[in-house]
């Protein structure tokens, strides 16, 4: 006897579909594209496809979203798109495969030289102390320097909102680090730590990117120095 009662879509049905048709738009869109089509087009379109494939969650989507990433990041850095180039090292770091930490290490180089976005650069920090052990410092420099960039990279509100939030890392961290549960604490281990000075904790932060990068550099960093009005 066969069982006539409807079939019930869920909401995560309905989700999964309609980012089902946004692939197959996008897809449609990026082959229509010609080798004349302008390159930060089609960078554009191969990043906007990965983000869908990273939401689907599908078998093989996690490697194609990684290939299409890296040449959309390769044509960004070719167009200096530095917030751009550093979107992409986000999508290959969610991307979880064995090139994923060099690529977030290209991402914070990028997002802490160039005054881009700032919420994209305490995005690639806040992954870096996703990844670093409770007990590292290395995570305590980076949700200083995310601080440090929310109060330099902005004015007024935003910037009021965005140090709320960095604050809170900060204390997030403090606490998994060292147990700091107090601002008095928090006075100690910040001072313990040495990260009240950017002159200290900025170049730390570079090593701590030069470790985990492991010298797998997407672009030299040194002509990059040179085109910035201070180095």
């Amino acid at each position: 006897m066969s069982d006539n009662t409807p079939v019930e879509f869920t909401a995560s049905d309905d989700s999964r579909q309609l980012l089902k048709n946004e692939l197959a738009q996008r897809q449609a869109q990026l082959m229509q594209l010609t080798p004349a089509s302008q390159p930060l087009e089609r960078a554009n379109l191969q990043y906007e496809i990965a983000e869908i494939m990273l939401d689907l969650e599908e078998p093989g989507m996690r490697e194609a979203a990684w290939g299409m990433t890296r040449e959309s990041f390769e044509i960004f850095r070719d167009h200096e798109q530095w917030e751009d180039a550093v979107r992409c090292c986000d999508v290959l770091f969610r991307c979880d495969l064995p090139a994923s930490i060099p690529a977030l290490g290209n991402g914070l180089w990028l997002a802490v030289t160039y005054p881009i976005d700032p919420q994209a650069t305490i995005i690639m920090l806040n992954h870096l102390i996703d990844s670093t052990p409770p007990q590292s410092d290395g995570a305590a420099v980076a949700a200083t320097v995310a601080h440090y960039i929310a109060d330099l990279r902005l004015e007024g509100e935003k910037r009021d909102s965005m140090m709320f939030l960095t604050s809170a890392m900060l204390a997030k961290v403090a606490e998994r680090h060292s147990q700091v549960n107090s601002q008095e604490a928090m006075n100690l281990w910040l001072n313990k730590l040495d990260l009240l000075n950017p002159k200290v904790f900025l170049p730390r932060l570079g090593q701590v990117i030069d470790a985990i990068t492991e010298g797998q550099w997407w672009y030299n960093r040194d002509t990059l120095r040179e085109r910035l009005p201070v180095h």
